[in-house]
C-alpha cells in the first residue's frame, strides 16, 4: 500500500484532496486561520497522526486513507462553505470538528446534518450543541460549558475571589460559558460587581472596561478567544492599570496570550480547560508517540481530544465496514461506548482484527473515555491551569 509523501501530507494540510490512489476519505474541519489559528498547528498534526497510525497498519477498509480538511475560517459562513465542500463534494462519509462551538454549530446546521452525515467534535462546548435537532448524527467528546462554568465559579470563589467583574463574548462559546458562569457563581456567594456582553473583532474595548473597572471586583472574568477580543481585553487592561488579575476559560489559555503581554503580567491569573484524567496510560502513549513523530506538542490544549475524534471516526468507518453514511452514527457509538474489549491510541491493527472477530470494542483514548448520552455529549474532566514561563502548567483536575 502507497505511503504518503511529504508533497502529499503538505497537500493535505492545504485542504487539497483529489490524490489518485486514495480511495477512503475522512473530513476535518478545523479552524484554520481565524482567532484561535494560533492552536491549530498541533491539532493538524494529532488529526494527522491518527491516519498515520492507520496507515501504518494496513490502511481503512484495506485502503489507504486520506484526511480532507476544510478551514472554516474561524466564522459560520466560512464553516458552511468548508463544510458544504467536504460532503457535497468530497462526498465524506464523516466530519472530525468544528473545533470553536461557533463554526461547529453552523456546519452541522447547515450542511452536515442536512447531508446526513455524522459529525463529531473534538472542542466544541457550547450548551446549545445539546438541543441540536441532529438526528443523532453530532456528537463531542469534550463536556459542555454548561458543566466548565460551574466548575470555573468553584475555582473563582476557592481563590477567594468572592467580587468579580465578568465580560463574555456574544456568541455561543462565550454566552454558554458565561451565563452558567454567572448563575453558578452567584448560587454559591459570589458578587459580579459589573458585567458586559462584548462584541468580537473590535480594535478597542477600553469604554467596556472603563465600566467594568468602577466596582471593587478583585479580578476580571474574561471567556473569549486570545486571538480576538479575550486578547485585547487583558492587554488593554494592563495598559490602563484597570485590571491586574484575569481570570479565563480555554479560548483564552492561548500562548499566543502570553507572547502578547508577557508571563509576569499573568503570573497571578488562572484559567480553566478540559483536559484529561491524571495517570491516563492512554495519555502516555499518545503523547510519546506524538512527540517521536513531531518532536514536541504533545502537552498543547486540546491535542488529546483531537487525536481521539479522529481515530474515532476512523474506527466508526471501520467497524460500519463501508463509507455508507447511514451507518455512521451507529457504528461510533458502538466503537467508543462500553461494553467491548479495550482499545487505545495507535491500536488499529488489534481493533481490525476484533471487528473482523465480530466482537466489540471500546476506545479509551489519552482524553479519557467517550460514553455519549442520548445528545452524543460526554462527561468528562476540567483543568486548573497558571501560567508557567512560556506555556501552562496544569495544577488540578476536576471530574
Amino acid at each position: 500500500m502507497k505511503k504518503l509523501t511529504t508533497l502529499a501530507a503538505a497537500t493535505l494540510m492545504l485542504g487539497t484532496s483529489s490524490l489518485a490512489y486514495a480511495e477512503t476519505k475522512i473530513g476535518v474541519l478545523m479552524d484554520i486561520t481565524g482567532p484561535i489559528a494560533n492552536f491549530i498547528p498541533p491539532l493538524q498534526n494529532a488529526a494527522n497522526l491518527a491516519v498515520k497510525h492507520v496507515n501504518d497498519q494496513g490502511g481503512l477498509l484495506g485502503e489507504e486513507v486520506v484526511a480532507v480538511y476544510g478551514d472554516t475560517t474561524g466564522t459560520a459562513q466560512g464553516a458552511v462553505d468548508a463544510a458544504q465542500k467536504l460532503v457535497n463534494i468530497e462526498n465524506v462519509p464523516i466530519v472530525m470538528g468544528s473545533l470553536m462551538s461557533g463554526t461547529t454549530i453552523a456546519a452541522a446546521e447547515a450542511a452536515i446534518i442536512p447531508a446526513g452525515v455524522a459529525q463529531i467534535s473534538p472542542t466544541a462546548t457550547s450548551p446549545a450543541m445539546t438541543e441540536l435537532q441532529d438526528d443523532g448524527l453530532v456528537f463531542r467528546i469534550v463536556p459542555s460549558d454548561n458543566y466548565q462554568g460551574e466548575i470555573l465559579a468553584k475555582m473563582v470563589l476557592e481563590e477567594g475571589l468572592d467580587k468579580v467583574a465578568l465580560t463574555y463574548v456574544n456568541n455561543d462559546y462565550g454566552v454558554g460559558i458565561g451565563q452558567t458562569f454567572k448563575e453558578a457563581y452567584k448560587k454559591a456567594g459570589g458578587e459580579i460587581v459589573a458585567e458586559n456582553k462584548h462584541e468580537e473583532k473590535k480594535d478597542s474595548y477600553r469604554s467596556e472596561l472603563a465600566s467594568l473597572a468602577k466596582g471593587d471586583a478583585q479580578a476580571l472574568v474574561v471567556i473569549a478567544y486570545a486571538g480576538d477580543s479575550g486578547g485585547k481585553i487583558v492587554r488593554q487592561s494592563i495598559e490602563g492599570g484597570l485590571f491586574d488579575r484575569f481570570v479565563g476559560t480555554d479560548g483564552l489559555r492561548d500562548e499566543l496570550l502570553i507572547q502578547n503581554v508577557g508571563a509576569d503580567a499573568l503570573k497571578t491569573s488562572f484559567f480553566s480547560s478540559p483536559t484529561s484524567p491524571a495517570e491516563n496510560p492512554a495519555q502516555k502513549t499518545l503523547h510519546d508517540a506524538f512527540n517521536a513523530e513531531y518532536g514536541e506538542g504533545a502537552d498543547k490544549a486540546f491535542v488529546d481530544q483531537t487525536y481521539d475524534a479522529t481515530f474515532l471516526a476512523l474506527l466508526a468507518i471501520e467497524k460500519a465496514g463501508s463509507t455508507d453514511r447511514a451507518k455512521m452514527a451507529e457504528a461510533l457509538r458502538q466503537v467508543a461506548m462500553a461494553p467491548g474489549e479495550k482499545v487505545g491510541p495507535g491500536d488499529w491493527a488489534k481493533a481490525v482484527a476484533l471487528i473482523k472477530e465480530g466482537k466489540d470494542i471500546d476506545y479509551d483514548g489519552a482524553s479519557g473515555t467517550a460514553e455519549f448520552d442520548e445528545n452524543g455529549d460526554v462527561g468528562g474532566y476540567i483543568g486548573k491551569f497558571v501560567v508557567d514561563g512560556d506555556g501552562y502548567k496544569q495544577i488540578a483536575i476536576i471530574e
